[in-house]
C-alpha cells in the first residue's frame, strides 16, 4: 500500500492543468444518463450553474427532470419527441434534434454555465440529425472552464477522440431481459 500511495501521489502531483473537460458516456449498458445526472448533483453541491438539454427523450416523465427542475441553478430542456422507434418520423425527429442543438449551442457559448449535459446527443449524431463537425466546433469554442457531458449509445469516433474522458458502459445483465418493466427511481 505504501508503494501504491507513492504512485498515486506522484500522479496527482503531475496533474497541474485546470480547464473545462469534455466527458463522453457511451455504450449499450445502463447508466450513461444516470452518471451525467450524478455530475449535475455534484456540481450543484459546489454552487455551480448547470444546463441540461435532452435529445430524443421527451414523451415520458423522469425522476431526474422532476428533481432538478426544483433548482434555479439548473436550466433544464427536454427537447426530443421520444425514441426513434416510437416516433417513426425521421423528419420530425431531425427537426426536434436541430431545435435541441440550437439550445445546446446557446449554452456552449455562455460562460455562466459551469456544466452542460447533452443527454442522448450521441443518438442524434448517429442518426445524422446533428452534424458531428458542428458539435466539435462548438466544443472547441466553448468557455475555457466549462465542462460538457455527452451521453448516448454509439458515440462517433471523432467525438471520442476530442473528449478528455470516455466511459463505455457495457451490459452484463439487465432486468428488462427477464421481462421486468422500467422502474421509477431506476430507469425513470
Amino acid at each position: 500500500m505504501q508503494r501504491k500511495k507513492e504512485v498515486v501521489d506522484a500522479g496527482i502531483a503531475r496533474a497541474t492543468e485546470k480547464r473545462g473537460l469534455i466527458l463522453v458516456l457511451t455504450g449499450n449498458g445502463k447508466g450513461k444518463s444516470s452518471s451525467a445526472f450524478g455530475m449535475v448533483a455534484r456540481s450543484l453541491g459546489h454552487g455551480m450553474r448547470v444546463g441540461v438539454v435532452q435529445f430524443i427523450k421527451g414523451t415520458f416523465a423522469t425522476g431526474e427532470e422532476a428533481f432538478f427542475r426544483r433548482f434555479d441553478e439548473v436550466d433544464y430542456h427536454v427537447m426530443g419527441e421520444g425514441y426513434t422507434w416510437e416516433t417513426q418520423d425521421r423528419e420530425r425527429d431531425t427537426l426536434a434534434a436541430q431545435e435541441a442543438w440550437v439550445q445546446s449551442r446557446r449554452m456552449l457559448t455562455d460562460a455562466g454555465y459551469d456544466l452542460v449535459v447533452l443527454d442522448e446527443l450521441n443518438i442524434a449524431l448517429k442518426h445524422g440529425y446533428v452534424e458531428v463537425e458542428d458539435v466539435l466546433d462548438a466544443l472547441d469554442a466553448r468557455p475555457a472552464m466549462q465542462h460538457v457531458v455527452i451521453t448516448g449509445r454509439g458515440a462517433p469516433s471523432k467525438l471520442i477522440e476530442a473528449a478528455d474522458t470516455v466511459t463505455e458502459m457495457t451490459p452484463v445483465k439487465h432486468a428488462y431481459e427477464a421481462g421486468v418493466r422500467a422502474q421509477k427511481g431506476v430507469e425513470l
